[in-house]
């Protein structure tokens, strides 16, 4: 809620506790402890601004009816300079409250006051948070699922940093490990297969034609200068030559996409700085391994059982979890992934992140318990970890499944749609649907210049109250800060509508937030540009009454006001016209 609204909410829950402690002291109520209580907004407004279910929280402790307890409470309430109208005892028990129109006005102002600051909050109290997105695999060009993950991941943390918190975003890059030695494996084969043929290509490898082009870029640098040396030599150089590419390009995707990482971190580091192996020797030291058959193995089925059953889980509960111990330190002394990735994620917490935020592909949910409760056996609390699990996304044209791209005719890839596709119809569309659905992307949707297209219609109301204002300053009519009266003017349903959903912005801010949910903004935004279009239908903004026009003006300004800061906030373009 706004601060205008947060303030009225506040004093009302403080007037209320004081009269129901008066009704207390009077004997009108029951002595006794003050019940829990809400104050909230009813989803029709017909039933008031606000409500509160005080009299039937209450009911154990009054002792007597519901609505005689509100009506006792009522009595007692004092409501001067509240903001508050009127109010009313509905169904069993409620009381209803009406705002009247100098809180209308006091939004109006309170948005003009803070521009683009309107709609940020303290939730956060400045509370460092890491979100980790994308993380894609750099063996090979980004997908679709890193699109609507780099989408979610961009805008959350923005929302996050609006909210109050400190808000970081980093990529982790896998430059280290298995799935680089098959990159090297697969970069050798082909190669070497452009001076042998027949040179044999691992079961394993990676198939990509991005493998073949790599391999051809060295050979047009370096000839066949890797063909007599040791494959040791052969991979490494390799690597070293295509690897480097690979990370620039998705760093070039990502910049195209308008995400900018504050920082890519490299697994590598953990290994040549020792964190890997000390992280194995931390937990060791504390009982959590065991080796077997040359390996060294994590106690994961242990601290996993321990930590639910602190939680409430009961042991059959956990029995069905089918949990299983992990390898940290393969038989040939390599350490696994999971290993670099709890030293990774002590990393974060070791550089003073209090809440890391990762969002991942729905195939990592059996990861996530496991990397929790490792973050405890290191130190940490694995519930300050938080794994936001990312469903699939298909491409959709004239209703078909797409899944070949038409510029290229292979599997499409991240800067395939962005060929073909508005960056700013992509970040908005992918943040329209919560990361836990599977989600279709309509292909032809999103290049629609129409009020079909999401983006286009909020981008449109931006570009329409920008064309309002410059067609009455050509008539000489120029908007002016209103005052306190003229802005009480505002009471057409349509006008009133509109300020209450403007006035929600930084709830709806803090709610994302809280929920690690970045579309509750994209539906918020949707709604203030619908409401919008619905005012200027019903409301003659350039009316004979001065004042009149110019409380519109206020409303408009203050519309235009929320939608730009929505739209920037997710580094969408803001256009004023269209």
């Amino acid at each position: 809620m706004s601060k205008t609204n947060l303030k009225v909410t506040e004093n009302l829950r403080t007037q209320i506790e004081r009269a129901v402690k008066a009704a207390m002291d009077e004997g009108k109520l029951p002595a006794g402890e003050l019940p829990g209580f809400v104050i909230e907004e009813p989803a029709d407004r017909s039933h008031g601004d606000l409500a509160t279910n005080i009299a039937m929280a209450g009911a154990r402790t009054f002792r007597m009816a519901p609505v005689k307890a509100a009506q006792i409470i009522l009595e007692h309430l004092n409501l001067e300079n509240s903001f508050i109208e009127k109010y009313e005892i509905a169904g069993p028990g409620f009381i209803n409250f009406f705002l009247d129109k100098t809180y209308f006005a006091a939004v109006l102002q309170e948005i003009e006051r803070e521009g683009e600051h309107y709609g940020e909050s303290d939730f956060g109290q400045g509370k460092k948070v890491m979100v980790e997105f994308v993380s894609a695999n750099p063996t090979g060009p980004m997908h679709l699922g890193n699109a609507r993950g780099g989408a979610l991941g961009d805008c959350l943390a923005a929302v996050m940093q609006k909210a109050g918190f400190q808000a970081y975003r980093e990529f982790y890059v896998n430059d280290a490990g298995n799935q680089i030695e098959r990159f090297a494996a697969s970069l050798e084969a082909r190669y070497m297969q452009l001076f042998d043929e027949s040179f044999p290509f691992p079961e394993d490898g990676y198939q990509g034609a991005d493998i073949t082009e790599r391999a051809q870029q060295f050979k047009e640098n370096f000839g066949g200068s890797l063909t007599g040396v040791s494959p040791e030599e052969r991979r490494k150089a390799l690597v070293d030559f295509a690897l480097p590419r690979n990370i620039r390009r998705m760093q070039e995707d990502m910049a195209k996409y308008k995400i900018n990482f504050d920082n890519w971190f490299m697994e590598s580091t953990l290994h040549e700085s020792g964190a890997v192996r000390k992280v194995v020797d931390t937990l060791t030291a504390k009982g959590l391994t065991y080796e077997k058959d040359g390996a060294i193995w994590y106690k994961n089925k242990d601290v996993c059982t321990e930590i639910l059953l602190k939680k409430g889980k009961t042991q059959e509960e956990i029995d069905k979890l089918e949990l299983k111990d992990d390898v940290l330190i393969r038989s040939n002394g390599n350490p696994t992934y999971f290993a670099a990735d709890i030293a990774y994620h002590k990393n974060k917490f070791d550089r003073g992140f209090e809440k890391l935020i990762n969002v991942w592909g729905a195939d990592h949910h059996g990861h996530v318990m496991r990397l929790k409760g490792a973050m405890d056996a290191v130190g940490y609390h694995g519930d300050d970890l938080d794994i936001l699990l990312m469903q699939l996304v298909k491409l959709v044209r004239d209703g078909q499944i797409v899944t070949m791209s038409k510029r290229t005719g292979k599997a499409i890839q991240l800067r395939d749609l962005l060929d073909e596709v508005p960056v700013d119809s992509a970040r908005f569309i992918f943040n329209t649907r919560e990361a836990t659905t599977q989600m279709d992307f309509d292909l032809d949707l999103a290049i629609q210049q129409d009020s079909q297209n999401p983006v286009y219609y909020v981008q449109y109301a931006h570009a329409r109250i920008c064309s309002i204002l410059r067609n009455l300053e050509a008539e000489g009519i120029t908007a002016r800060t209103c005052t306190e009266d003229e802005l009480c003017l505002l009471g057409a349903p349509e006008e009133v509508e509109l300020i209450h959903l403007l006035s929600s912005f930084d709830s709806e801010i803090i709610a994302a937030a809280r929920d690690y949910d970045p579309t509750k903004i994209t539906r918020y935004v949707t709604n203030v540009a619908t409401c919008f279009h619905k005012f200027y239908n019903a409301c003659r903004v350039k009316c004979n009454d001065e004042k009149l026009m110019q409380a519109r003006l206020s409303l408009c300004i203050a519309a235009k006001t929320v939608i730009k800061n929505v739209l920037e906030m997710f580094c969408i373009t803001c256009p004023d016209r269209m």
